[in-house]
């Protein structure tokens, strides 16, 4: 992914909801920190797997009923690999932690109402290997200024209505006036199922967002995602920041 006057960081401050596990102190300290992100997932038949980029499925073998009531949801997961039976996955895990994502659909454009309702606030997107398009879906690592009072902020992605660019996007920040205190990270996922079929091609998706000192925009490789046999609805999951 092409990224245009981003702001670089190194590490991920996020919750973790931990899982029972064998986790003792001769255990790998990798185990500490998420290995993958994963769309989690549910088959007809209530299986729970997990996508794990366009084509690679996951079979969690120690989970046996859906952790977000059903929901399918982006997720930061700890697994190890295990040689238990896959079914017809592509590879069977044993998962050590996960914790979802604040996971939400795109939101409509409503023109010069945008900033009223939306807001314009400042943010950087961190560009981090959690902010990705894979799935149907852009995660997005994006800091800005966070109060010390628990005042929540919003955030959304708004096609831009481009006649030349149907795959053009823009991430709206309102920070409900808490832009003072420390910088700090949130993490957030949209789905793209609004956006036109690419009908098997892979896109140029063009993201824009106010900084705190220009306009930026970055551009990430985009497949609609394939078609999945779950049962899935979008639900706006835990985040360890105050965020809707």
């Amino acid at each position: 992914m092409k990224f245009t006057n981003l702001l670089f960081t190194m590490g991920i401050l996020f919750g973790m909801l931990i899982l029972p596990s064998c986790l003792d102190d001769d255990d790998d300290v990798n185990r500490l920190y998420p290995n993958a992100l994963v769309t989690v997932k549910e088959t007809s038949n209530k299986t729970v797997f997990f996508q794990l980029d366009d084509n690679t499925t996951l079979l969690p073998v120690n989970i046996t009923s859906h952790p977000f009531d059903s929901k399918e949801v982006r997720a930061l997961v700890n697994y190890d690999e295990v040689d238990d039976p896959s079914q017809s996955f592509d590879q069977a895990v044993r998962v050590n932690w996960i914790d979802s994502i604040r996971t939400k659909p795109m939101a409509p454009n409503l023109g010069t109402e945008n900033d009223e309702v939306y807001g314009n606030d400042p943010v950087e997107i961190v560009a981090d290997w959690v902010t990705i398009a894979e799935d149907g879906y852009l995660t997005l690592r994006f800091r800005t200024m966070w109060g010390y009072q628990r005042i929540t902020h919003y955030v959304n992605l708004l096609p831009t209505n481009n006649p030349e660019n149907p795959y053009e996007v823009e991430f709206r920040h309102n920070a409900n006036g808490d832009m003072y205190g420390r910088m700090g990270d949130g993490l957030v996922a949209f789905k793209l199922d609004n956006l036109p079929d690419t009908e098997g091609k892979t896109v140029k998706l063009k993201l824009k967002w106010k900084a705190f000192n220009s306009d930026k925009s970055v551009e990430f490789d985009y497949r609609t995602r394939a078609a999945t046999s779950t049962t899935s609805a979008i639900a706006a999951e835990r985040s360890v920041i105050p965020l809707q």
